[in-house]
């Protein structure tokens, strides 16, 4: 599993600006543009911090003083306009060109993200939920283009008015400026006190909502289960005291934001007043002019909404970095290609397994195959049967190279698998599963899966030997039948003959059967059959069955029972040794 993300700290580790700075290659295509951005940004807080400066002069000449440049009523207003239009001009573009980076680099990261998923090993994705992987597309990133897009640029501009306006204030009076700095010791100190409190709620408040998006989305993928069940009232209760818990620790979070929030609006106005009481003595005093003090309070509202501001900014920065530590971590886990060591194309030939043993990466505790010996010729039926759970498709996935063996070797026409260029072994091997997985789309779409480059003839050749073509063509739309999510508008049968012909026309030299007519009726399975039997000549085929009257006439037949072979030969010998296969094979017929 992820390791838990530490965004909860209270500050932003150096730790977290290397995270950060690995993100800046999916910026580096939009360096021109983010930079121009930076240009209208830094135009747009000028322009903000020369607007006071006006308004504080059109004060002064109305008076009877004028400042440097600004003679008349007439000019200042020209001017405060010019301003206002430039402010527009500059904030537009600076919206517009950090949009275009931070769409341009998520888009770069989420096809990134996406392509990497697709070459990591299962043993991941059974150690990862599917919902804490696709957040990592929503919530994350979205986390990330945000950050990018707006809280960056308007942390960066807010630091600069804070940084430029204070040294401005300098310049219209250090004496009310050294008054209003007394006050921000202590407004910081109990931002970054209430910050790592606040933080850690909304940690805790992001846990109980992931749980209920993980709830939620089970729920879903498994909603035939949930209603066979009746277990509706239930999943609602789940999600219920998830999205209960969540609303308590948010609402109490919300107890402790109001109140900060209160305090930080009163001692702000509070030090707005006090500056303008000082100010007003010193305007008496005649050392500060009205306007100067109008341009003062206006800087020091400035001020005061920038660092409001930036604290809120700084912790959206540091959940970014929280969230670009779990997309980095799924980046950098090693992908199959990166575990092969040399390049061996694949042809096909015997299949042996000498000595193989293995345990689930899930469950290492747990012995699945234990020193497996066998050998399949090339060509060969070999059937494999035996009680569930004794490793039968186990020994499939280790073909295909699914899992890394423990113990042992796997060869392949004498060549050790993991020595096999992993796209060209699988190119040679077909699988047609018990549980069918059909993508959203078009019939036509799943059956050329199997091979892209097929023509409309092969696709309809290939559903004719998988028996599927004469309900195909029944639909009003022929190929172009959309399946729905997952397949769900055909019936298990149907997705059966659909993923049988998208094997078909993969055309491979190893075929693997995973109790492939499972859910066919009597008259479609033998038709089936037929076709299998024709596209099993000269290939290597392994055929996992329960249903034992399916692999009578395979060339040899391998009792599987905990992880090992009890029993190996053609039906009639084993029926002939009164062991497990002739066990089950009465246990059928008795059933039958």
């Amino acid at each position: 599993m992820f390791k838990k993300s530490e965004h909860s700290k209270v500050r932003l580790s150096s730790k977290d600006f290397k995270v950060l700075a690995k993100l800046i290659r999916f910026i580096a295509p939009f360096k021109g543009t983010f930079f121009i951005g930076l240009l209208f940004l830094v135009g747009s807080t000028a322009a903000s911090l020369v607007f006071p400066y006006i308004f504080g002069a059109l004060i002064d000449i109305v008076g009877g003083k004028s400042k440097v440049g600004l003679n008349s009523i007439n000019e200042a207003a020209i001017a405060l306009f010019a301003v206002l239009i430039l402010q527009a001009i500059f904030s537009y573009f600076r919206i517009l060109l950090f949009a275009k980076v931070s769409e341009g680099a998520m888009g770069n990261i989420r096809q990134k993200l996406y392509a990497h998923m697709l070459h990591l090993s299962i043993s991941f994705y059974e150690k990862n939920r599917l919902g804490e992987l696709t957040a990592r597309f929503t919530a994350d990133i979205g986390m990330l283009r945000d950050t990018l897009s707006t809280t960056s640029a308007e942390f960066l501009r807010q630091f600069a008015t804070l940084a430029i306006g204070t040294t401005l204030l300098f310049f219209f009076s250090h004496k009310l400026t050294f008054f209003m700095l007394m006050t921000f010791p202590l407004l910081v100190i109990l931002a970054l006190i209430f910050g790592k409190f606040i933080k850690k709620r909304s940690k805790k408040t992001q846990s109980f909502l992931a749980d209920s998006n993980v709830i939620a989305e089970e729920s879903f993928q498994a909603i035939p289960i949930v209603k066979s069940f009746t277990n509706e009232a239930n999943q609602i209760a789940r999600y219920k005291k998830s999205i209960d818990a969540m609303i308590k620790v948010a609402v109490s979070t919300a107890h402790y934001r109001g109140a900060f929030a209160a305090f930080i609006i009163a001692a702000l106005f509070g030090g707005i007043i006090g500056v303008l009481w000082y100010g007003a003595i010193l305007v008496q005093e005649g050392s500060l002019t009205i306007g100067s003090l109008v341009t003062y309070l206006f800087y020091t509202i400035y001020i005061g909404a920038s660092v409001g501001g930036m604290g809120d900014m700084f912790g959206q920065i540091q959940k970014a970095a929280g969230a670009s530590e779990r997309v980095l971590e799924i980046l950098e886990e090693h992908t199959e290609e990166n575990i092969d060591n040399n390049k061996v194309s694949f042809k096909m030939g015997n299949i042996k397994f000498n000595h193989v043993s293995f345990e689930y990466p899930t469950r290492p505790e747990v012995p699945v195959l234990s020193e497996l010996n066998f050998e399949i010729k090339k060509g060969q039926r070999i059937a494999l049967v035996g009680p569930s759970g004794g490793g039968k498709s186990t020994i499939t996935h280790l073909i295909s190279r699914f899992y890394k063996i423990s113990k042992g070797q796997i060869l392949l026409n004498d060549i050790n698998i993991e020595n096999i260029e992993l796209h060209s072994l699988r190119n040679q091997i077909g699988i047609v599963p018990q549980d069918i997985q059909l993508f959203g789309g078009s019939i036509r779409y799943n059956i050329l899966y199997g091979n892209m480059k097929a023509d409309e003839k092969a696709i309809i050749e290939a559903a004719k030997q998988a028996n599927a073509w004469e309900f195909i063509k029944s639909f009003p739309d022929g190929l172009d039948t959309e399946v729905g999510d997952r397949g769900i508008q055909l019936s298990g049968g149907q997705k059966q003959r659909i993923a049988i012909a998208r094997t078909i026309l993969k055309n491979p030299s190893i075929l693997i059967l995973d109790e492939a007519t499972s859910s066919l009726d009597a008259a479609s399975e033998k038709a089936v059959q037929d076709a299998l039997d024709k596209l099993m000549e000269g290939r290597t085929s392994l055929v996992i069955a329960h249903r034992l009257s399916s692999v009578v006439n395979a060339d040899c037949i391998f009792v599987v029972e905990n992880g090992q072979i009890k029993e190996e030969g053609q039906h009639k010998d084993l029926i002939a040794q009164n062991g497990l296969y002739e066990n089950l094979v009465k246990i059928q017929f008795k059933e039958a």
